[in-house]
């Protein structure tokens, strides 16, 4: 079940961690254990903590950052809440629908911020950790950083539009090749696409990042955001009804046959079978 009710986060219960320092809100995914994997309550917890720095005017950029070996690696399977329920396979679609709309609403909070974010990049950037950094403006890669969207060989479409937006950044041709397959690419590779801006070594790359924060953090506030809107006004001029199509493509799949075969045969390290049910 998603928690749509509460407006905190129980100590001890962080996905994402917030510190604002020296006009620069670092926006930290803090679940190292599972590579930071994503789920329900990050999407809450995300939206959230978007909104506290979407009023401050004392922060100026936004960093996105990961502790660990791994930017995120795509969905936490073991996290409580997982499955969007219903009493028929129609009402347990259309709760998918609208789960997945909730979620677009939250991450658009991040991707919609006055403030310019920069993702820094680490390891593994799977599936949602993949259209999560998608979503900044500016992405920063350490040369050990990997990429995909392995969705489709679990059975699912591309949640959160990171296709569309690789559509955008790289052209259709590479989101389709991209989404398609599942296949991974490295930091060199995505720098060629267009899809990471700078590819550092690894130990170069929280101050490689935080040095571009602060670059941008010290011009004028009103110009920087200004800039991020009028930009962002034209490269997403046809982004809301495609995610909405993205939404439903979602819920179809997430409560298919083949989804739950995908993941039966991820488990079980096996070829998955499937038969577009």
């Amino acid at each position: 079940m998603i928690d749509t009710v509460t407006t905190g986060i129980a100590e001890g219960e962080e996905r994402i961690r917030l510190e604002v320092e020296d006009g620069i809100a670092v926006l930290t995914l803090c679940r190292p254990a599972t590579l930071n994997g994503w789920s329900w309550e990050s999407s809450r917890q995300l939206g959230l903590l978007a909104d506290r720095i979407r009023f401050d005017e004392t922060v100026r950029a936004v960093l996105l950052r990961a502790e660990g070996r791994a930017f995120c690696a795509g969905i936490d399977v073991t996290a409580p809440g997982g499955a969007i329920t219903g009493d028929t396979p129609a009402r347990r679609t259309r709760n998918y629908y609208e789960g997945i709309r909730w979620v677009h609403e939250r991450f658009a909070v991040l991707s919609r911020l006055p403030q310019p974010v920069i993702a820094a990049v680490q390891g593994h950037c799977l599936g949602f950790g993949f259209e999560l950094a998608l979503m900044a403006d500016i992405r920063i890669a350490a040369q050990d950083a990997v990429f995909a969207l392995p969705e489709a060989r679990l059975g699912v479409a591309v949640d959160a539009g990171g296709d569309l937006r690789i559509a955008r950044e790289a052209g259709a041709g590479w989101a389709k090749l991209l989404a398609l397959t599942g296949r991974r690419i490295d930091a060199a590779t995505a720098e060629r696409l267009h899809l990471v801006h700078q590819v550092v070594a690894p130990d170069a790359l929280d101050g490689t990042a935080r040095d571009l924060a602060a670059e941008i953090a010290a011009n004028a506030p009103l110009a920087v955001q200004g800039i991020k809107r009028a930009v962002d006004a034209y490269a997403d001029a046809a982004l809301p009804a495609a995610l909405d199509r993205v939404a439903l493509t979602a819920a179809l799949t997430l409560t298919s046959q083949d989804c739950r075969e995908g993941y039966a045969a991820q488990a079980a390290r096996r070829p998955p079978r499937f038969t577009g049910d």
